[in-house]
């Protein structure tokens, strides 16, 4: 599938924390490679977790995160993309230096900046509800398909099995408390029981995620813990880490059933975690724009609970490689309580879907790829 592109090409991702915009930077490179683009991601200094990424041809720079340095490092007439907005005199300064500047949008613009991409010539959204929120913001140049992710599994470098307890936090360092704790941390680790991850006898929910605001995993459960109190053999298992604020609030509220959880901190190898749960469970829908680890577990034949609701209606089939629950701020969670009954009394399967073969391949390297392809004249201003 491949082109020949002669317009300078970079990527712009100042993450300093690894999360799901990252991975999608992952294999956004992978694609661009796929269709011969040569291209240059710029990336923080701070940010050591690319280094422990799989990437192809990407050439991966770390820049000073600044608009002179960044200009100063591109040749004329350029497409740069960015992840997520950059700020407005950024936007400016890229534009008027003769640069095509182009947005991929991984959060749904609903309750949020409506002019975080005012300046861009075109901006892309991550899936059909990113998409509309764009519109709805009366954004103009919008690429009219959703750029969906793909399951990325095999992107890290270090491909140990082994599921150990690792810290439940992402520091930030730039807050008193949160450095003072960093410090001490690594004092008592080396004190803690070295246990390795077993699965549990009964029903297991994973949470495989980052404990971000955007999750609402404590709005979750605080709505639901008291309802799946209930329900007899059912264990929740937590794989992901998050700020202090995140990881205290999610655990008051999964209080009523805290003998029930157990957490495990961020894991790199997330493809053996899948293949040993029961079902993944998602946070609350408004503020997630796709959910790449919907898109992972399904392709390792994990199904997936999820709130019946935008992006997840786009990303699981109801009934075949999940189950689609009633939003459980209107039902104190009744719905997914009684889905749960009902699989444990075995009234509704487990579910299989890798039997979706055709929904799962929306979600690959391919058929990403085949969008990259077919959005290039768009990307590089040639339509």
């Amino acid at each position: 599938m491949h082109t020949h592109n002669t317009t300078p090409f970079y990527q712009i991702n100042f993450q300093k924390q690894f999360g799901g915009g990252e991975v999608y930077t992952q294999f956004l490179c992978q694609a661009l490679d796929n269709v011969g683009i040569n291209h240059t991601l710029f990336v923080h200094p701070n940010a050591n977790f690319w280094h422990d990424m799989v990437f192809g041809n990407t050439r991966i720079q770390a820049i000073t995160p600044d608009i002179q340095p960044i200009l100063d490092n591109m040749t004329a007439n350029a497409t740069v993309l960015t992840h997520g907005s950059i700020p407005k005199d950024w936007r400016m300064r890229i534009t008027a230096s003769g640069h095509r500047l182009v947005g991929i949008v991984h959060m749904p613009l609903y309750g949020r900046d409506q002019q975080a991409f005012d300046g861009y010539d075109c901006v892309i959204g991550v899936s059909q509800y990113v998409v509309d929120s764009l519109h709805d913001a009366g954004l103009k140049s919008v690429y009219p398909q959703p750029w969906y992710g793909v399951a990325n599994l095999h992107r890290m470098t270090d491909t140990s099995q082994t599921i150990t307890h690792k810290s439940l936090y992402d520091w930030d360092l730039r807050k008193g408390r949160d450095r003072l704790l960093s410090w001490i941390e690594p004092l008592y680790t080396p004190f803690l029981p070295k246990t390795v991850w077993q699965k549990k006898s009964g029903l297991t929910l994973g949470i495989v995620s980052r404990i971000t605001p955007i999750k609402q995993f404590p709005l979750l459960f605080n709505t639901i813990a008291p309802t799946l109190h209930k329900i007899p053999n059912l264990n929740i298992e937590i794989f992901g880490s998050g700020g202090y604020a995140s990881v205290r609030d999610l655990k008051q509220a999964l209080l009523p059933i805290k003998n029930q959880v157990r957490f495990w901190g961020h894991q790199n190898n997330v493809a053996s975690i899948y293949n040993k749960l029961d079902f993944l469970l998602t946070g609350l829908p408004e503020k997630e724009a796709l959910g790449l680890n919907v898109l992972e577990a399904q392709a390792c034949n994990l199904p997936v609970l999820a709130v019946d609701a935008l992006p997840f209606q786009e990303t699981v089939l109801d009934g075949k490689t999940g189950y689609l629950f009633n939003d459980p701020r209107r039902d104190q969670g009744q719905h997914l309580h009684d889905i749960l009954n009902d699989i444990i009394n075995g009234d509704k399967e487990r579910l299989q879907p890798s039997t979706h073969q055709q929904h799962l391949q929306q979600f690959t390297l391919d058929a990403f790829t085949q969008r990259i392809a077919e959005a290039l004249p768009f990307l590089l201003g040639k339509m």
